[in-house]
């Protein structure tokens, strides 16, 4: 692997693949690992009990795919039966390596709390501990998620409502400019966590 871009890639597929290690990404099966390879990432899947089962090397090329795609394409592969051609199947360091083509695969919905994840990782990264905006969250049902951010012209707590299903990157840019303006607030009598509540599940 020496070309940057393969790096850069790599990397990121890494990183968003770590939250994966706590629980199954599909059903019976479990992440083991994202091993890098020339213009592809092989992602190390075990489908089975820990003692038994089989571990599958799944590998996707870098050109293919953004890797934010990736774990709803590993979902959909590994929830049907799927055929591969000769070509596809092959085995290294004691696994069958099995190249996947995503032009082929529509991938599965992404869940609640995959939606919410991307939220919460865009609107607390880069951290700054000193005056963070993102401090706290709330799954509310319904495809809603109340961000509990600090009002950035106060000391306050605002409670930011949005809807998963609804999210755009330009909401999540604007939400600091968006949670400051004053016509949008509301008061929060229900909930003892924050000073004001803004509606944004409608933007």
């Amino acid at each position: 692997m020496t070309h940057p871009e393969d790096r850069e890639q790599q990397a990121a597929i890494s990183r968003l693949l770590l939250d994966y290690l706590n629980g199954p990404i599909a059903e019976g099966c479990r992440l083991r690992g994202v091993l890098p390879a020339p213009g592809a990432v092989r992602i190390a899947i075990h489908a089975g009990d820990d003692d038994e089962g089989a571990t599958f090397l799944y590998e996707i090329p870098h050109d293919a795919v953004a890797p934010a795609y990736i774990p709803r394409i590993l979902r959909t592969t590994l929830a049907g039966t799927q055929l591969y051609s000769s070509d596809d199947v092959s085995s290294t360091m004691g696994m069958t390596l099995i190249r996947l083509h995503p032009e082929d695969i529509t991938p599965a919905p992404e869940p609640e709390q995959g939606q919410a994840l991307s939220i919460l990782r865009a609107l607390s990264d880069p951290v700054d501990d000193e005056n963070p905006f993102l401090i706290g969250f709330l799954m509310r049902g319904d495809s809603r998620l109340r961000l509990y951010v600090q009002d950035p012209g106060g000391t306050g707590i605002i409670g930011a409502d949005i809807h998963l299903a609804d999210i755009l990157t330009a909401l999540i840019a604007s939400l600091p400019s968006l949670v400051r303006e004053e016509e949008r607030h509301q008061p929060a009598p229900d909930d003892p966590h924050c000073d004001l509540l803004v509606d944004l599940t409608g933007w």
